[in-house]
């Protein structure tokens, strides 16, 4: 009764947690949505203060980010809902689809942006006041930095992709208000003013890669694609805590729910331990892998009793019913943890 209670106050705790830490996404997004409508105002007087069509490349993606922001922010609100009925992984796969759209935004400013460029070079127009300008620019270009650092790094903390999606476009636009910052003082000094559209070229073919990056990586979530580095991680942490009743782990599988981590796997331990002493070792194993990699995990793992030819791969010299001597011990990887199959020497393969 007694492990009943703290496994129940285990899974309200990381309930809690996984709340606060969806709360708290939300309430960044927002910011940043309302941060982008203001830095897309400074673009667009900044466009009609100098009339460059680099400025106007900057505003235009500016325009994405507040659409890309709402949508983000509204994912993000869903993903925080509890799970129910119909939902009962939860909803943080809306963080996903919140990705892609916002790639596909990226993407279609690239375009347009190239069609603007390739309209003024056939109809070209005069550049107007670039110092004014290029200050108002400059600034934006700062306060994105500041604002992409910050989401970034929540984003990355929380596990969520819907931040990390925006605080890459918020990175981007930094990037490309530099480059075209530098290209426009440059004509300013050497009075080419075919700069402007060169300029405007070439960041239409960086936003495009851009959104790409982001739509393919919003659809290996969709289709639950493992994060290898993610897996890897947690397989050498594993490795280096490993205790002596975990004979043997396989069919390892993560799966992304938004800022939601799902884990499944098989832990092999000694047949004769009594279901409390099991589920002992995969609360161990649970705990472990929480306090390193954070508490928004659901884990569904299966136990698995040993048979006799995991003697040979078990080092627990103790056991009181071993029927072959210790021979080699496994190393847990990535090839043999995510095979649905309990190790084996090449002797004792059926």
């Amino acid at each position: 009764m007694h492990a009943a209670v703290q496994r129940s106050s285990f899974n309200q705790f990381k309930r809690n947690q996984y709340l606060q830490s969806a709360s708290y996404n939300l309430k960044v997004q927002k910011w940043i949505t309302a941060l982008s409508v203001v830095l897309f105002v400074a673009k667009v007087i900044a466009y009609y203060l100098t009339n460059s069509l680099s400025i106007l490349t900057d505003a235009l993606e500016s325009i994405v980010n507040v659409v890309a922001g709402a949508i983000g922010w509204y994912s993000l609100y869903i993903a925080a809902k509890p799970r129910d009925e119909e939902h009962p992984y939860g909803h943080g796969k809306a963080e996903f689809v919140s990705a892609a759209v916002e790639g596909t935004l990226i993407v279609a400013a690239g375009v347009v942006i190239l069609y603007q460029t390739v309209i003024n070079f056939i109809r070209p127009h005069p550049i107007g006041k670039l110092d004014a300008g290029l200050i108002m620019v400059a600034i934006t270009a700062v306060v994105n930095y500041i604002a992409g650092y910050i989401c970034l790094k929540v984003g990355r903390r929380n596990h969520s992709l819907a931040l990390q999606a925006s605080a890459r476009h918020l990175q981007t636009d930094t990037y490309s208000t530099l480059a075209i910052i530098a290209g426009l003082l440059l004509m300013l000094v050497t009075k080419m003013y075919w700069i402007d559209k060169a300029i405007a070229l070439l960041m239409s073919g960086f936003i495009m890669y851009s959104g790409y990056k982001i739509i393919r990586e919003s659809l290996a979530g969709i289709m639950d694609q493992q994060d290898m580095k993610l897996l890897q991680e947690i397989v050498e942490f594993l490795n280096k805590n490993r205790r002596v009743n975990w004979i043997d782990l396989h069919n390892f599988r993560i799966i992304k729910y938004g800022s939601h981590l799902h884990i499944d796997c098989h832990l092999t331990v000694p047949w004769y331990l009594n279901v409390h002493e099991a589920q002992g070792e995969i609360d161990t194993l649970m705990n472990l892998i929480i306090k390193e990699f954070g508490s928004s995990i659901e884990f569904f793992v299966h136990t698995d009793g040993c048979l006799a030819f995991s003697c040979r791969l078990c080092d627990k010299f103790t056991c009181p019913v071993r029927q072959h001597a210790f021979e080699h011990k496994v190393e847990w990887n990535l090839e043999n943890l995510l095979t649905n199959q309990m190790h084996r020497l090449k002797k004792d393969a059926v």
